[in-house]
This record gives structure tokens, sequence and C-alpha cells, in this order.
């Protein structure tokens, strides 16, 4: 009699439980627009929410500690004039946090390590470029404050936040409304999904489309496109009978999938989340009332089903903590947040281990919060893997660092082509004077400035006390 072998995988036993009522966050007026993003952000420091506003667009960001009801007076960040479609933290800053709007522009913003007594209503910068509503962004994950945009323009632009500077703008490559965009993990090829049907995959410096399908799902709803550590593309749409489908694609031959899977017949988009450290992608769908987990590995069938977590509530939307972020000592290996109508639940997805001690399989070293490469150096054509670090002690997130943004100057910028006017010996040490004038200039308006920043930081610390005093 034959013994039917089962799959080695330390995954197996993976297994998804809601926090307890106290652990969540209640009373929050989550955004009803339509638009398939997750809605939710989250990094190890704080929790965004796109949420209901009045009069233009808005989120709220709470500290992750902060759970429970949430005050109907809770500051937001509120800056945009029509509603917020996406949000998305720098992987680089726990503290600036970028958002995008149908009113056609991107805010980046910094968030105070106490929670502020007003609205935040003051972006560090403003970038705008597309002619149409933005829907998606999505940080740069090697390089220093490189942030991508997508708009219904059907443009991609990657800007450099730092100085408010288009770096590439790729303008003529989809022809319809792009869905979604990943970058791979050094940040040298994007994928990209659009209404026409095909999944692309793009080097944005040379601003190429090195590889693409045709139909990789053939049904007309949206589809979704992420790049895995082994290098291939995980993808999920639908078919032409509009069920829902995963697939799994070799950007070298993109005629045959590597794995086709079908699935059901719901009609919320799947969106996929995939963590790389363990393999394992976890599929949301808005709507649905569960989460569906595959292991992708290098052994047919590819894509493993490994369990579904279930519950009553159906999701509006969904956050996924960063690995760094996640608690080691109870052998966590992801956790969502998970919106409601009124509230946000976290959720957290255990592998069952009997030792206390450090669990090495199951976190290697991960992505930690210095990026590896400045803009510049990735622009010039530079590639670095993610810097990583050790989970083995916990992590703990840095102080608040201050993003700041500096303009380029227009001194500094190109001459204009064409025949340079000829300069006399008198010519020269004037500009040199006018020079050092205007840099002085700038340097004193700049130490006001930070004068006037740290009174204010000060004066709202005195405010926050007499209030925790009362």
């Amino acid at each position: 009699m034959s013994r039917r072998v089962v799959r080695q995988s330390k995954f197996r036993h993976v297994f998804g439980q809601a926090a307890k009522a106290d652990q969540a966050y209640e009373d929050i007026r989550v955004s009803k627009v339509t638009w398939d993003s997750s809605f939710c952000a989250v990094n190890p420091k704080f929790l965004a929410i796109i949420v209901e506003a009045g009069g233009g667009g808005a989120f709220i960001v709470l500290p992750l500690a902060k759970t429970g009801r949430v005050d109907k007076n809770h500051p937001l960040v509120t800056g945009h004039t029509a509603p917020v479609l996406d949000i998305d933290w720098c992987p680089h800053n726990d503290n600036v946090i970028a958002s995008a709007s149908d009113d056609t522009t991107i805010m980046v913003w910094q968030i105070p390590d106490y929670t502020p007594m007003r609205n935040i209503t003051e972006p560090i910068i403003t970038l705008e470029g597309h002619s149409k509503r933005v829907g998606i962004l999505s940080w740069h994950p090697t390089a220093r404050n490189v942030l991508l945009s997508a708009g219904g323009d059907n443009v991609i632009i990657i800007w450099n936040v730092g100085t408010g500077e288009v770096l590439l703008s790729l303008d003529d490559m989809h022809p319809d409304i792009i869905h979604s965009v990943c970058w791979n993990s050094n940040g040298s090829l994007l994928a990209t999904t659009c209404k026409d049907k095909t999944l692309r995959i793009v080097d944005p410096r040379k601003g190429q489309v090195v590889a693409e399908r045709f139909a990789a799902h053939e049904g007309m709803r949206p589809m979704r496109a992420v790049f895995t550590r082994q290098g291939h593309i995980f993808t999920t749409g639908f078919t032409r009978m509009s069920q829902r489908e995963l697939g799994l694609w070799d950007p070298n031959n993109f005629e045959e999938p590597v794995a086709l899977q079908e699935m059901d017949t719901s009609n919320g988009v799947l969106l996929p989340f995939y963590d790389p450290d363990s393999s394992i992608v976890y599929l949301c769908g808005k709507g649905d009332s569960s989460i569906r987990y595959f292991e992708i590995t290098e052994e047919p069938p590819f894509v493993h089903y490994l369990n579904t977590f279930s519950s009553k509530e159906p999701q509006r939307g969904m956050g996924f903590m960063p690995r760094r972020g996640l608690d080691v000592s109870k052998c966590e290996i992801a956790r969502f947040y998970k919106l409601h109508e009124r509230k946000c639940e976290p959720i957290i997805m255990t592998v069952p281990r009997k030792s206390d001690l450090f669990q090495d399989d199951l976190y290697p070293d991960t992505p930690g919060p210095e990026p590896a490469l400045e803009a510049d150096e990735w622009l010039s054509g530079q590639d670095a893997e993610p810097v990583l670090i050790s989970l083995r002690d916990g992590y703990v997130p840095p102080k608040h660092r201050e993003l700041r943004v500096t303009k380029r100057n227009i001194l500094d910028a190109r001459p204009p082509s064409g025949p340079r006017r000829s300069q006399s010996a008198s010519d020269a040490p004037l500009s040199q004077n006018m020079l050092e004038t205007l840099l002085e200039q700038v340097k004193a308006l700049r130490e006001q400035v930070q004068a006037q920043e740290q009174r204010i930081t000060a004066l709202e610390n005195m405010l926050c006390e007499l209030v925790d005093g009362d």
C-alpha cells in the first residue's frame, strides 16, 4: 500500500488569530471611496487609515499603542482638496508618509512622535505633475527619498522627495488605467498591470518595457502583480467566466505560466501581500471576510495552499506590517490590520512552536530602516540590495528623524545652451560676491526658521503636559 507523502514545510501550520477586543482601534470612520487600494498603512510606530472627511481628503495617524476607542476630535492629516486614494509609509523613515489624492497631487508628511493638538495641514512637500487623480504610491525599497506615483493620466512618475524633482516620467507605456505597480527587491525593475490586460516588466531608468504578457488573466476585471524573491511574478486576476484566479510567471519566459489556479467566483479584487522572508503570499479581497495564504517554492506545483483565516465581518481594507514590526517572542510571522466600517482589528499570523528561544529559521535578517543608496546614485544606474538587520533582540524604531527638503538652487542650474558671453575680469569678483551674499541670507533665514520651529515644538509640548496633567 503506497503512503501519501506530506510536503515538508515549517509554514504548514501557520494560523491566524484576531487580536482581543481591547487591542482593536474603535470609532474610526473608514473611507467609503470606491477605489481598490488597501486604505491602510502601518509601520513599527504608527497606524494610518484613510477616513471620511467633509470638504476634502484626510487620513488619521495613530501610535500603534493607542488602542481602544479613538477620540472623535483626534487630529487628522488634512491637506488634500479631494478624497485620499492611497497612503504609503517611507521604508527608511518611520515618521514620513506619502498620500495620493483625487485632487491630482501627492503630499509628503512628517508625523511627530507626540500626538499633535490640532490637524496636520502643512505637508513637507507637495508633488504636482499628474493631470488626473493619483491612485497608486510606492516608495523605492533601497534608495533614499525616491517615491513612485501612478495616476489616472496613465503616467508613472518617479520623484526625488528630498528635492521635489521629477527623476523619471514614464508617460507612453500604458495606453489605459494602471491597476498596480510593484518594485522588485532592489528597485531596478517594476511590474505593472493595466486595464489593457497586459502585465509588463519595466526598466524605469531605461524607460523600456523589458518583457510583457497579454491576458495573463483573461477576465476584464483588475489584475494585481508582485515580485517574488525568486524573481518570478505572482498575479491575481479573473478568468473569462469571472472566476478569481492566481498565477505565477517567469519574466524570462512569459509564454506559459509557472502555475495557474482558479479560486472562486467572488467579484472583489484580490490584493496580494507578499512576504519575501517566508515566501508566503496572503490574498485579501475587498468585501471578503477571509485571508487565504499560499507558500511559493521552487518545487511543483510552486504555489502551495496553506490555510484560510476566516471571520464574520467583511474587510474594507488591509494594512500589512513590515517584518521589523513583528513580535519575534511569539513566533509571529505576519500581522494585518483589517478595516471594518468603524474600526481596525489586528490579525496575527503565528507559527506554533514550543520553544521560547529566538527561532532563526523563521526570522532571517530582514530589510531595516537604512537606505542602501542615495537618489542620484540610483538614477545614475547603481543598484543595491536592502540593508539587512537581525531581529534576534527585537526591533526598536529609531527616534524621530526629520526629512529635510532642499529645493534645487537656481544658482546651481545648468547654464543655458548656446554661446556664452565672454566674462571680463571685473565681472568675476562681482558674481562671486553676489553668490556669497545670497548664501549668507539663506543661512540667516534658515536659522530663524529653525528657532521658530523649536519655539512651536516647546509650546506644543507644554500644552500636551497641561492636557495630561488635567
